[in-house]
């Protein structure tokens, strides 16, 4: 199975969306696309979230649409079943794992502790979302199990900012970065989807360190 890395490789941000209206799903896609992010996370937190999924699958083909907030197996089947070509979740348990690794599809279970990390590298997965960045150590966090840790490699996500997330992806045990700064309320409400495509295409900009890079 690829990895979620693979899948965009070279957009070191995901957009981390939630959408109210599944009518906004498909310009807002495409906004994101066209500034360098296709690999669009689409949260599993509204009634419109697999509509959205299913919007963007079928009419954006430049995107690489995935489901976040992934909670339990069910929402695994609905969220592959709509369209997503990848999984992402807060956090993990045996049954959600198993549910995620049978569904076919690149995932990242969620984790902010070592032991967590541990028991997902026992069990064969190396990429790993790391939520909540900020709140759970964020920087310091992450560069401290780069050393016993090497195998595991992180999305962080949780209070990421265009300003702290080059410092993150410099770190070797980094991929990517997912975020919500370049999706604001007030863009968002207004539907400024020029605003949105520039905002992206700022964020797009930014690289990763070299031992960062995908492998």
């Amino acid at each position: 199975m690829p990895s979620v890395y693979d899948l965009a490789p070279e957009a070191p941000v995901v957009p981390v969306v939630v959408i109210e209206d599944a009518a906004d799903a498909v310009p807002l896609a495409r906004a994101l696309v066209a500034g360098g992010l296709p690999a669009i996370e689409v949260t599993l937190r509204t009634p419109a979230a697999l509509d959205a999924v299913r919007a963007i699958a079928a009419e954006v083909p430049d995107a690489v649409v995935g489901a976040g907030t992934v909670i339990s197996a069910a929402g695994v089947a609905d969220a592959v079943a709509a369209g997503a070509r990848f999984l992402v979740s807060p956090g993990w348990t045996d049954g959600l794992l198993d549910a995620m690794r049978a569904s076919g599809v690149p995932f990242l279970p969620g984790v902010s502790t070592t032991s967590e990390v541990v028991a997902l590298l026992e069990r064969g997965v190396r990429d790993m979302k790391f939520f909540p960045a900020e709140p759970a150590g964020g920087v310091p966090y992450l560069r401290s199990l780069a050393g016993p840790l090497p195998q595991a490699r992180f999305c962080p996500t949780g209070g990421i900012s265009l300003a702290s997330a080059p410092s993150y992806l410099a770190l070797p045990n980094v991929g990517c970065v997912g975020g919500t700064w370049m999706l604001p309320g007030d863009a968002l409400a207004a539907r400024d989807w020029a605003r949105v495509e520039s905002l992206a295409r700022e964020a797009a900009a930014l690289s990763r360190g070299p031992q960062g890079a995908p492998a």
